[in-house]
């Protein structure tokens, strides 16, 4: 596109671009180095300098003639959840007056494109990202009623069938190993893809060591106690190990909810009466087995925490069938050598109903892994650990189905803090907030007002 302007005795010519104008200035008679062009610019003093347009006029006719006016105001879309039916009439007249020399088919087209506002797009990405919090959040409690249930089965497993922990979570690995086909179906590497294997590994073999201890811990402590200690281990040192490793901080209110569920874990965690007030002499051994079974079941709760951490800064990169694989095929590795070290005898189901048993501990694992796995993705890993926490008054729910074994007060009080900790962050995190949305309200308008887009 060009114009000519004759200022005096000299023609200038213009061409305009979207975003650049290039203005070249030659007399009737140029001068040489080229024919018909002189790349002199007007000096002040010389004719027709006074006459030249500024800057300032090329930018306002770039700005009046130009098709980038009209893609940018062709872009200006009604805010249909925020704005008003006032707001969209104007838009739409300006949207007629822009496109009006070309027809009335262009401003149909206009008036069209102007119905689909901003408003919409951030309200159907809102519903998007509400739907996957909430897809998330049901997993997660999918998750923490497998773990409650695998408890629950574990300690059937080894009370009426003799069943040991390790011998299960080999068991439970072996099946696992099924998982290779999700990887090979997707065209992935089964170890990761290249330049990350190295750190899948480490996730690998950080979370089979976890399992290995919180399983060798039952020999030793009662399940309610070692799985109680492994989760509250892992919520506390997994906020911790994030913020350190990873930066990524939780919130105040968040906070404050974990916490809460940490002290229902600690009153748990608290012994009975008739416990503290036996006067009888504890013998060394049973001291110190215990001691070593406790020590055990914290020290899982550090390699799962490194394992949920590890995960959370792969979570783009490793699927979780990739993952599942990687803990599989690391458990298989370990739980025999943790079985050699123990000196866990090898009992091998013999009837129907233990390997049904065995089969429903290996199906129940795999839901609480692709829970929490893939809660991984999106949440801080001490709130996925947190809200695992629920396994805890779920087990002891089953317990009392399964087994009769009523709950001592200490453990009620402390299940219903978990229970009231993890609704309230369910609630915070997925039920819409007034003050919230006014303030998401006031920051969209801003930015859609303000002349920086």
């Amino acid at each position: 596109m060009e114009s000519t302007h004759l200022l005096g005795g000299s023609k200038k010519r213009v061409k305009i671009h979207p975003h650049t104008v290039t203005a070249k200035y030659a007399t009737h008679t140029p001068y040489a180095p080229q024919p018909g062009v002189h790349t002199h610019f007007p000096q002040p003093g010389d004719d027709g300098y006074d006459d030249a347009p500024s800057f300032e006029d090329f930018g306002s006719f770039v700005e009046e003639t130009s098709d980038r006016k009209q893609l940018t105001e062709s872009r200006k879309w009604p805010l249909t959840l925020f704005g008003s039916r006032h707001n969209d009439k104007d838009t739409a007249h300006k949207l007629q007056t822009v496109g009006g020399g070309e027809g009335s088919e262009g401003s149909a087209k206009a008036a069209k494109g102007s119905g689909k506002g901003v408003g919409e797009q951030l309200a159907s990405f809102g519903e998007a990202s509400v739907s996957a919090s909430r897809l998330t959040w049901v997993g997660l409690l999918g998750a923490a009623l497998a773990h409650g249930s695998l408890i629950v089965l574990t300690r059937v497993a080894s009370e009426r069938f003799s069943l040991g922990p390790l011998f299960l979570l080999l068991v439970r690995s072996i099946v696992q190993l099924l998982s290779l086909a999700v990887p090979l179906h997707r065209g992935e590497n089964p170890f990761g893809p290249q330049g990350y294997r190295l750190r899948l590994l480490c996730y690998g073999i950080a979370y089979s060591l976890s399992l290995c201890c919180a399983y060798s811990s039952l020999t030793f402590v009662s399940p309610g106690n070692a799985t109680t200690t492994w989760r509250l281990a892992t919520t506390a040192l997994s906020a911790t190990l994030a913020f350190l490793l990873l930066e990524e901080r939780l919130g105040l209110a968040d906070g404050i909810t974990i916490a809460a569920g940490l002290c229902g874990l600690g009153l748990v965690l608290l012994p009975a009466v008739d416990e503290t007030n036996s006067d009888s002499p504890t013998d060394p051994a049973v001291f110190w087995r215990g001691a070593f079974g406790w020590s055990l079941s914290a020290l899982a709760g550090l390699w799962m925490a490194l394992a949920l951490v590890g995960y959370r800064s792969l979570k783009e990169r490793v699927g979780v069938g990739t993952a599942l694989f990687t803990v599989s095929w690391t458990g298989c590795l370990l739980a025999p050598a943790s079985l050699a070290l123990l000196q866990e005898g090898w009992s091998w189901p013999t009837s129907v109903e233990a390997w049904l048993l065995v089969l429903g501990l290996a199906a129940c694992s795999v839901v609480a892994f692709l829970g929490m796995t893939h809660a991984l993705t999106r949440l801080h890993p001490a709130l996925v650990s947190a809200s695992q926490s629920l396994e805890i008054p779920i087990a002891m729910l089953l317990h009392l189905a399964v087994l009769p074994l009523a709950p001592t007060a200490p453990e009620v009080v402390g299940s219903v803090m978990v229970i009231l900790s993890v609704g309230w962050l369910v609630a915070m995190k997925l039920l819409p907030s007034r003050v919230g949305g006014r303030r998401q309200r006031e920051e969209y308008e801003e930015i859609l007002d303000s002349p920086i887009k």
